[in-house]
């Protein structure tokens, strides 16, 4: 097994590898401490000094704050309790018309939009794309991503919880 530098994994994790350094990176068995050098690129690219405990997307995180654990946009917009959907405290933009389904299906594999809508869940702060969905009119919106962070730490990384500042 072989184990990468944290520079590798900051090109890794910027896209900046050749595809095929990515493919083997991925496809290999993982070091013990990837998931810590992740972190510690992803909490070196952002200014605020809250701890990240688990990235949710490339631009979007799980940290602990003072004395709560909070989403957070990598740009510092705060989306509140992890537990809470945070789709629901972002900027939505629905495409339901024809005209708007067509800047993203050029084609005619165009949707109709009676049966489906795209939704698309942006900071409220820097307008960074988070989330796109795909669903039925009227269909709510769901919170499909709480994890458990202290058995993920306790029990697969068994490592303790960073604390808050």
């Amino acid at each position: 097994m072989t184990a990468y530098s944290k520079d590798v994994i900051r090109d890794l994790v910027s896209g900046q590898l050749p595809w095929p350094q990515t493919k083997r990176i991925m496809s290999a068995y993982k070091d013990e401490d990837r998931f810590f050098k992740v972190l510690a690129v992803l909490q070196e690219r952002v200014s605020w000094k809250e701890k990240i405990l688990l990235p949710i997307s490339d631009h979007l995180f799980i940290v602990q704050a003072k004395k709560a654990r909070v989403t957070k946009c990598e740009c510092g917009h705060d989306f509140g309790d992890y537990k809470k959907n945070w789709k629901l405290k972002a900027n939505i933009s629905v495409r339901n018309t024809e005209t708007s389904l067509r800047e993203i299906y050029p084609n005619n594999d165009i949707p109709d939009p009676k049966w489906m809508e795209i939704r698309e869940f942006l900071c409220p702060s820097c307008g960074t794309l988070h989330e796109v969905e795909a669903c039925a009119p009227g269909y709510p919106i769901l919170h499909e991503f709480e994890p458990d962070i202290e058995g993920f730490y306790s029990d697969w990384l068994k490592q303790p919880l960073p604390k808050g500042l």
